[in-house]
Formats: structure tokens, C-alpha cells, sequence
């Protein structure tokens, strides 16, 4: 007796779907394999994958080459003990890294109180202000640059962290309420409504319940803050006047005059650029796995 001979006599067998007690094939887990039929499509696309990665790997070889022209090693020695253009190295870390920090507090509080109540508490009008919210993402940062430059005037935000932080948390916090609340959306309501009916309240089920479920997404919206952070040139540049506050980002300006204007300076300057983009690049190379795993593991609810 074969699968079919058990469906109803009014049912026929779908042939586009597997049959029910069977085994799924390891094309149907795969869609790729749905396209990538033989050995040679394999071979083929792992060539455009390797060319591919050469054509993006050759200007970081060839400024790692141009930095050791000269003085070699000695050009990064140089610059991370003696400050350029009255900026230091290791400063423009440190204060990139504090904004990114208070940059991914902002959107990520914000954001995911927003998620919750956009994904899980019932009110009139949530559609309409999730909807206002996502249209924030087409405002492009320059059409902020008057209002931004008032506020910080009058709130005495110039040359302080929080006040590049603001304006960066501003334009990030509409994504933030986009992925959590679709995240959240896609959670087990049972286990919400029970808490509730146990009577734990909006923040202790937030607290307790929402959180943790949403760390996968969390982690991801930190590493992505944190990389945002590392390469934003316009706040740091209007913002800040004190060579001191210079961000890793707004340094490479700086440099560019100071080194950029003869021959014996070009290795320096060089060097100054792998150091201004090492800590963007070991961001993303630690922080990939969360930023795969954040979109990924919630986009299908169980």
C-alpha cells in the first residue's frame, strides 16, 4: 500500500509537494540545489566567489603595501606614539568606541521597548504609528543638519559624545523598531498571554520574556550600532571642534592634510588609514555571526 492509497478518495496527491510519511530529499532542505545542478555549476561559482573576493581584498592589499613604503614598520610605530595634526591614534579610538557605545544604548532601549508594544501589546492606531515610524528610514541625515546644529547650540552638546550619539541614535532607531518588532512579531503569543494571565505586568513580561527572546536580534543591532558608529564622518565633523574628541572616521580628513602632502609622509599616511579601519573591520569579522544569526533566526515562527 503506497502513501496515496491513504488519502481520502476525494483528495488527490499533490505532485509539486512531498508526500506526508516521507523523507524530504536533500534538494528539497537545499533551494540551491535546486540551481546548482552539477559539479561544474559548483566549480563555476566558487570561481566568481574567489574572483569576487580578490576584487574587494585588492585595495586593502595594496594600502597595507603602501603603508610600509618608506620608514616600513616604523610608520605605525610613529603614529600610535606621536600624535599628528594634534590627533592621537589611540584617542580616535577611544572616542569612537564611547559613542558607539551610548549610540547602541539609545537605539536599543528605544528600539526595543518600541518592539514590544508595536509586536505584542493590542491599541488603536499601532499600525499607523509602526507605519509613521518606518517612514523616518527615508530621511537622509543631511536634511537634519540645521535642526540638529540648533538643538546641540542650545541643549551645549558641541564637543561632547552624547551629542553626536543623539543624532546617530535618531537615524538608527526606526530600523531598530523594524527588526524587533518583526522579531518579536514572529515570538509564540502563548507564552505571553500566559505570563499575563499569572498577572505579571507589561514590564516584568518585557523584562523577563521579551528580552531574552530577542537577544539573537539585540546582538545584532549592537554590533551593527557599533559598526555604524566607527564610520560615521558628518556628526563628528560638524560637531566636534577639539582635535581631542576626533573619531577614528573624522581622523582620516585630519590626516589626509597633515600627511597627504609630500612623498616621504605618503607611507604614514597610509598606515593611518589600516589603523583608522581596524577597529570597523574586527567589528564586523566578530560581529558577522550575530548579525547573520539576528536576521535569520526570526524570520519564521514556530
Amino acid at each position: 500500500m503506497t502513501t496515496t492509497d491513504l488519502l481520502p478518495p476525494d483528495v488527490e496527491a499533490d505532485p509539486g509537494q512531498p508526500r506526508r510519511g516521507t523523507v524530504p530529499s536533500r534538494g528539497e532542505d537545499n533551494p540551491m540545489r535546486a540551481v546548482i545542478t552539477s559539479r561544474g555549476d559548483r566549480i563555476l561559482v566558487y570561481v566568481l566567489l574567489i574572483a569576487m573576493g580578490l576584487v574587494f581584498a585588492f585595495p586593502l592589499y595594496a594600502m597595507v603595501a603602501k603603508s610600509l613604503q618608506g620608514a616600513g614598520i616604523a610608520n605605525y610605530t610613529t603614529l600610535l606614539t606621536q600624535p599628528v595634526a594634534g590627533v592621537n591614534v589611540l584617542t580616535t579610538y577611544l572616542n569612537s568606541f564611547v559613542i558607539g557605545l551610548l549610540h547602541a544604548a539609545l537605539v536599543v532601549g528605544i528600539g526595543s521597548m518600541a518592539g514590544y508594544a508595536l509586536s505584542k501589546l493590542h491599541f488603536r492606531g499601532r499600525e499607523l504609528a509602526f507605519a509613521l515610524i518606518i517612514l523616518f528610514l527615508a530621511v537622509p541625515g543631511t536634511a537634519l543638519l540645521i535642526p540638529v546644529f540648533h538643538i546641540t547650540n542650545e541643549a551645549d552638546l558641541f564637543n561632547n559624545y552624547l551629542g553626536v550619539a543623539l543624532p546617530e541614535a535618531v537615524l538608527t532607531i526606526p530600523f531598530a523598531v523594524l527588526l524587533l518588532r518583526n522579531y518579536g512579531h514572529n515570538l509564540d503569543d502563548s507564552l505571553f498571554e500566559a505570563a499575563r494571565m499569572d498577572g505579571a505586568g507589561h514590564f516584568r513580561v518585557f523584562w523577563h520574556i521579551f528580552l531574552p527572546m530577542t537577544r539573537p536580534a539585540i546582538a545584532n543591532l549592537l554590533v551593527l550600532c557599533m559598526i555604524w558608529s566607527l564610520q560615521d564622518f558628518l556628526w563628528p565633523s560638524m560637531l566636534f571642534t577639539n582635535p581631542g574628541m576626533t573619531t577614528a572616521a573624522q581622523a582620516v580628513s585630519s590626516f589626509a592634510n597633515a600627511l597627504g602632502r609630500s612623498a616621504e609622509d605618503f607611507g604614514r599616511y597610509n598606515a593611518s588609514l589600516v589603523l583608522l579601519a581596524v577597529p570597523a573591520v574586527l567589528f564586523v569579522l566578530f560581529g558577522l555571526r550575530f548579525i547573520v544569526n539576528g536576521f535569520a533566526s526570526g524570520s519564521s515562527k514556530e
